[in-house]
C-alpha cells in the first residue's frame, strides 16, 4: 500500500454556515429518522385490528404458535384504542403527570430573530405543515411574543419538507435538566436473553406532552402567515428528552427492569414465555391507557423472537453487534481524509465492547490524529484497517452478567496500551462467556510507570469503567502480576497508590492464577494479541517483606554470600559488610564515611564496596542479602532509579556486577542483617582518624561475668546451678579454687543478699521478702506455667517477669530469659497485639451519662461466609459503659443501617447524643442525615485512615474477631 496523505475538510461557506449549523443541531438533538428499536422484517407479518379499515394494521412476529398468535392478536384488538393513527387520534399525556416548563438563566437576554428568505415552493410546504399542525391543536397564535426563532425546512424523501424550529438561543438561554438518561449497556443488557419481545414508539413522541401554560409564548415561530407558539413540547428544545424521560419513568416506575424497558419514547417488552409476554403486554396497555399516551402502529412490533436496540441485536443468546453497522465498516474504502479517519474510529468504537485489544490494534490509525504529526497511510494503517475488517467477519456473542456467580477479569497490559475482557462461568460452570471488551492507550505519562504500576492503573481504569458489574459481583481477576496485593498491602503509600486504593476499596476483586481458572476467553484473548514477554507471573513485590532468608542447599563449592548494610544519623555515616566464603570464612569490613549522604546512598556505598571486596577474592558466584528495599528491587530491575542522587550509583553497581558470572540480591528483614548492621551502625557512632584502623573480636559469652572460670584453661561446660558458688560460700564459708581477693570480695557482697534456709537458697528482695532461688530447668517449667499454663493469659514479657515474681521466685536472667520466651511462644506470635508506639497515659473520650455516646463500625467482609449466608458484622459501643451491640447480616445497605440504630440502639437505650462512625457510604448519606436530624442526633465523623479517633468501636472489632 502506497503512503498517502491525509488531508483536513474544508470548512462550508460563510453564506451557508448559518442554516447548516442550524440544522446539525437540530438532528443532533432531534434524531429521529430512524427508530431505536426494530425487528427483521422477514421475521414480521402484518394484521388489522379494525376489519374492514384500509391502513389500520401492526406488525407481529411470524414464528408465534397458532394458539399464542391468536391471544396476542386479540388483546392487540382490545386496546386498539392505545395507537393514534393520526394527529387527531392523540389526546395527549394527562397534564397530572408532567408538564414541559422553561425556566430561563437570570441573566438571558431575549432574542428575537429576523424573518429568513426562502423559495417560494418551500415557503408553500412549510405553509402546509403548519395547517397540519394547527388543525391537530399544536399550535397558538402568538401576540407580542418576546422570543421568536426562525424555521428550518428539512427535505424529505417524498418531496414534502419537515419542519424544525431554530430554538439554538432558547437553549442557551435555559438551564440544563439533568435527569439521567438509561445507560444503553445496561439497557442492553437487562433486554438480552429474553424469548419473546415487542418494541413500541410514540407516536410524535414529543408532541403528547403538553407546555407550561406561561411557557408556550417562548416557543413562538415566525412564517410569511404569521407567529405562533407551541402548546405541545415540540422537537429541538434543551430539556425535551429529559421531560420525556422523566414522564416515562413517572408511568412505568414499577415495571422498569422487570417487564418493560424505557428510552425516552420507546418501550421494550421482554419475557421469557409467550404467556408471560401477553399478560406483560396487556399491563402495559393497561397503563398506556389510563394516561392517554399513543403508540406509532407503523413503528410497533410485537411478539417476536429478535430485534435490533439501540445499535445491538438481542435475543435469548445474548447480544450480538448490528449486522448493518459491520457491514457498513467493512464495506468501508481505506480513508482518505482526516474526517474519514475520525468517521471510521467513531464507528469501530461504538462496538468496541465486541472488539478485543482495539486499541493496540488500530494504534496506527490513532497517531494519525496527533497535533504537529505527519499524517500518513502506510503499510501499518492498512494492516490495522484490514485486521479490524477481518475480525468482523465473526464477532463474539456477548451474554449480560447473571446474579450468583463471580465475575473472571482478564487483564493484559502492554507498554503503551492495555486490553481486558470480562467475562463469566455459565451455569454448569464448564464454558465461559464473554460479556464486554474493554482497551485503552496510555497517556504520555502513564506509559512512564513501571509495568506492575501500569498493571494497577488499566485494573482502576477498568474497574471505573466496569461498574455497573463488578459492584454487585464477586470479581476473579488474571493478570501477569497482582495489582491488588501491590495496592492494598504496601506500607508506605504515595499518593497515587492512595487514590487507586480508595477507587478500588469498594470492590470485591481477588487475584487468581491462570492456571486456577480453566477459560477460554484468556487463550481467545492473548492469541489475538500475544505478549512478547513470555516471563511467567512475579510473585514478589516491592513491599514484600520476608521475615526469614531461606538458602538455597544445592549451592555450588563456589559461591560467596555476601551482607550487606548502611547507617546514618545525625553523629554520622558508617558502612558494614559480611563477606562469607562457600567453607563458611567470614571477612567482615566497615568504613566510615568522610561525607554527608543519606540513609539510601550508604547503601549503595555499602552494597558497592562488597562487591569490590567480593572481586578483590576472585569470586566469580555471589548471593547478596541485604534490609534496604529499594537498593536491593532496584538492583534487580524490579524497581526504576529516579533519584538523581541515587542513578551514579546505581549505573556503577551495574557496571561491576558485569564482572560476575552469576550474581543474585535477596530482600530479607533487618534481624536476619544483625552483624552487617551492628558493623555499619558502630562505624557511624564512633571518630576514625586515619592510619588508626581497629580490628574488632566478636565472640559469645552465654553466662554472667562472675559465674564465669576464671582460669585461662577452657573449661568444660559446668553442670552446677547459677547460685552454686554464692550457696557453697553461705553453706560452708569456702571460695572457688584459684580465686583472687578481688574475686573473693564480690561474692563476700553477693551473698549478702541471699539467705539460706536448710538447702534451699533465697534472695532477699528490696521489701524484704523471700524469693527462692531456681535453677535453668525448673526456671524454664515455671515461665510456660505462668505464660500459657491452666491460668496462663499470655502476657508480655515485662509482665510475665513480675507475676514470678509476685510467686515468689528469683534468679539472675529472669526478665531477658521471660521476654525471650515469649517471642517464641507461636500463638503469641498469630494471635497477640503488635504494638509498634511507646506506651502512653490513655485519653478517654467524654461520655456525661450512659448511652449518650456511641460508636458504630463494620466488620467484613468475612470469608467464608457463615451458614446463613451473614459476610458482615455491624458493631456499634457505648462509650461510657463499654456496653457493645452487634449483628450479622449478608450485606450492610444505608437499609440496615438504619434498621440498627432504631432497634437495637434508640429503641432500646434511648436517643443518644452523638454517634461516631467512618467515612463510609453505607454510614454516611441521606437517610442517615435525615434520621439524625429526626432525633437530633449529632452525627460525627473520623479523620480518614486514622481510625483511632473512633478508638473503641475498634477495639470492641477486635475483640470480635478475636471471638470468632
Amino acid at each position: 500500500v502506497s503512503k498517502r496523505c491525509i488531508t483536513c475538510d474544508s470548512s462550508p461557506s460563510e453564506s451557508d454556515s448559518t442554516e447548516a449549523e442550524a440544522l446539525t443541531d437540530i438532528e443532533q438533538g432531534v434524531g429521529r429518522e430512524k427508530p431505536k428499536f426494530e425487528a427483521p422484517a422477514k421475521d414480521l407479518e402484518s394484521v388489522s385490528l379494525q376489519e374492514g379499515t384500509e391502513g389500520r394494521e401492526v406488525r407481529i412476529g411470524k414464528q408465534l404458535p397458532p394458539a399464542s398468535r391468536a391471544k396476542l392478536l386479540e388483546l392487540l384488538k382490545e386496546y386498539a384504542d392505545v395507537f393514534a393513527w393520526s394527529y387527531q387520534d392523540m389526546p395527549g399525556l394527562d397534564r397530572e403527570i408532567v408538564e414541559h416548563r422553561l425556566p430561563l438563566l437570570p441573566r438571558a437576554t431575549l432574542v428575537r430573530q429576523q424573518l429568513r428568505r426562502m423559495k417560494p415552493e418551500v415557503a408553500l410546504k412549510i405553509k402546509e405543515e403548519v395547517e397540519k399542525q394547527w388543525n391537530a391543536g399544536f399550535l397558538a397564535v402568538a401576540n407580542y411574543p418576546r422570543w421568536v426563532a426562525n424555521i428550518v425546512p428539512v427535505p424529505k424523501k417524498d418531496g414534502k419538507v419537515r419542519m424544525y424550529v431554530d430554538h439554538r438561543d432558547l437553549n442557551r438561554a435555559s438551564p440544563k435538566d439533568n435527569f439521567p438518561l438509561p445507560h444503553i449497556d445496561v439497557l442492553v443488557d437487562n433486554t438480552a436473553q429474553h424469548s419473546f419481545f415487542s418494541f413500541m414508539d410514540g407516536f410524535s413522541g414529543y408532541n403528547q406532552i403538553m407546555m407550561l401554560p406561561e411557557d408556550q409564548e417562548k416557543t413562538t415561530f415566525i412564517t410569511l402567515w404569521g407567529t405562533f407558539c407551541y402548546k405541545v413540547m415540540p422537537f429541538g428544545l434543551k430539556n425535551a428528552g429529559a421531560t420525556y424521560q422523566r414522564a416515562m419513568v413517572t408511568l412505568f416506575h414499577d415495571m422498569v427492569h422487570k417487564e418493560i424497558e424505557v428510552y425516552v419514547d420507546d418501550m421494550i417488552a421482554k419475557s421469557k414465555t409467550i404467556e408471560q409476554h401477553i399478560e406483560d403486554l396487556r399491563k402495559l396497555f393497561l397503563r398506556l391507557r389510563k394516561y392517554k399516551l399513543r403508540l406509532n402502529p407503523a413503528k410497533c412490533t410485537f411478539g417476536v423472537k429478535t430485534g435490533k436496540l439501540l445499535g445491538f441485536v438481542v435475543n435469548e443468546d445474548g447480544i450480538e453487534v448490528d449486522p448493518d453497522k459491520v457491514k457498513a465498516i467493512r464495506e468501508m474504502p481505506a480513508p482518505r481524509t482526516e474526517a474519514e479517519v475520525r468517521g471510521f474510529l467513531g464507528r469501530v468504537n461504538f462496538i468496541s465492547r465486541f472488539i478485543s485489544q482495539l486499541t493496540a490494534t488500530c494504534s496506527p490509525i490513532f497517531k494519525l490524529l496527533r497535533k504537529k504529526q505527519r499524517k500518513e497511510w502506510d503499510t501499518e494503517c492498512q494492516k490495522a484497517f484490514e485486521k479490524i475488517k477481518h475480525y468482523l467477519e465473526n464477532p463474539p456473542v456477548l451474554v449480560p452478567a447473571a446474579l450468583g456467580r463471580p465475575l473472571i477479569l482478564y487483564l493484559t497490559v502492554l507498554k503503551e496500551s492495555m486490553g481486558c475482557v470480562l467475562g463469566q462461568q455459565d451455569a454448569t460452570g464448564k464454558k465461559e462467556q464473554a460479556i464486554y471488551y474493554l482497551s485503552k492507550k496510555f497517556t504520555e505519562c502513564e506509559a512512564r510507570y513501571s509495568a506492575l504500576e501500569r498493571t494497577c492503573c488499566a485494573l482502576v481504569w477498568a474497574a471505573k469503567r466496569l461498574r455497573s458489574y463488578m459492584l454487585s459481583h464477586t470479581t476473579w481477576l488474571v493478570a501477569k502480576n497482582d495489582p491488588v496485593k501491590y495496592i492494598f498491602e504496601k506500607p508506605a503509600l504515595t499518593r497515587r497508590i492512595a487514590r487507586w486504593q480508595m477507587a478500588l476499596s469498594e470492590y470485591d476483586i481477588l487475584y487468581v492464577n491462570q492456571t486456577a481458572v480453566k477459560g477460554s476467553v484468556l487463550a481467545e484473548q492473548l492469541a489475538y494479541h500475544p505478549l512478547t514477554d513470555s516471563q511467567p507471573l512475579s510473585y514478589e513485590f516491592p513491599d514484600e517483606h520476608l521475615m526469614t532468608a531461606s538458602v538455597d542447599k544445592t549451592q555450588h563449592n563456589d559461591e560467596w554470600t555476601m551482607w550487606f548494610d548502611g547507617a546514618s544519623n545525625i553523629v554520622g555515616n558508617g558502612i558494614g559488610v559480611v563477606l562469607i566464603s562457600p567453607n563458611n570464612q567470614c571477612f567482615p569490613f566497615a568504613a566510615k564515611l568522610g561525607f554527608d549522604c543519606t540513609n539510601n546512598m550508604a547503601e549503595y556505598e555499602a552494597c558497592t564496596m562488597g562487591l569490590l571486596m567480593a572481586l578483590d577474592h576472585q569470586v566469580k558466584k555471589l548471593r547478596v542479602f541485604g534490609d534496604s528495599a529499594l537498593v536491593i528491587y532496584q538492583l534487580r530491575g524490579e524497581w526504576e532509579a529516579r533519584d538523581a542522587k541515587l542513578i551514579p550509583y546505581h549505573d556503577y553497581a551495574k557496571e561491576i556486577m558485569s564482572a560476575f558470572d552469576m550474581i543474585t540480591f535477596n530482600h530479607v528483614h533487618r534481624e536476619e542483617n544483625q552483624t552487617a548492621d551492628a558493623l555499619a551502625t558502630l562505624f557511624a557512632m564512633v571518630q576514625v582518624n586515619e592510619g588508626q584502623e581497629l580490628v574488632i573480636q566478636v565472640r559469645q559469652q552465654p553466662q554472667t561475668a562472675y559465674c564465669q572460670c576464671l582460669t585461662h584453661e577452657i573449661a568444660e561446660p559446668s553442670t552446677e546451678p547459677w547460685y552454686y558458688d554464692i550457696k557453697r560460700y553461705l553453706e560452708k564459708g569456702e571460695y572457688p579454687d584459684e580465686t583472687s581477693e578481688n574475686s573473693k570480695r564480690t561474692l563476700r557482697r553477693l551473698a549478702s543478699g541471699f539467705l539460706l534456709s536448710g538447702t534451699t537458697l533465697y534472695k532477699r528482695n528490696s521489701d524484704m521478702t523471700l524469693l527462692r532461688c531456681v535453677d535453668d530447668q525448673e526456671a524454664k517449667q515455671i515461665m510456660e506455667e505462668v505464660h500459657e499454663g491452666i491460668f496462663g493469659t499470655h502476657v508480655n514479657g515485662h509482665a510475665l517477669a513480675r507475676k514470678i515474681l509476685r510467686a515468689g521466685y528469683y534468679w539472675t536472667r529472669m526478665e531477658s530469659d521471660c521476654y525471650q520466651h515469649v517471642r517464641k511462644c507461636a500463638k503469641c506470635q498469630i494471635y497477640a497485639n503488635h504494638l509498634n508506639v511507646a506506651p502512653s497515659t490513655l485519653h478517654n473520650l467524654n461520655a456525661p451519662w450512659p448511652f449518650s455516646m456511641w460508636g458504630i463500625d463494620v466488620i467484613g467482609p468475612i470469608e467464608p461466609k457463615a451458614s446463613n449466608g451473614h459476610r458482615f458484622i455491624l458493631v456499634a459501643i457505648d462509650y461510657f459503659t463499654k456496653w457493645v451491640e452487634a449483628s450479622s447480616y449478608p450485606s450492610v445497605p444505608r437499609k440496615t443501617v438504619i434498621r440498627f440504630i432504631k432497634r437495637d440502639i434508640i429503641c432500646r437505650y434511648g436517643l443518644p447524643a452523638h454517634i461516631i462512625t467512618d467515612n463510609g457510604t453505607n454510614l454516611n448519606n441521606k437517610m442517615v442525615t435525615e434520621l439524625c436530624e429526626q432525633f437530633r442526633i449529632s452525627h460525627h465523623n473520623s479523620t480518614p485512615y486514622r481510625p483511632k479517633m473512633n478508638g473503641a468501636v475498634e477495639a470492641a472489632n477486635k475483640n470480635m474477631k478475636r471471638i470468632i
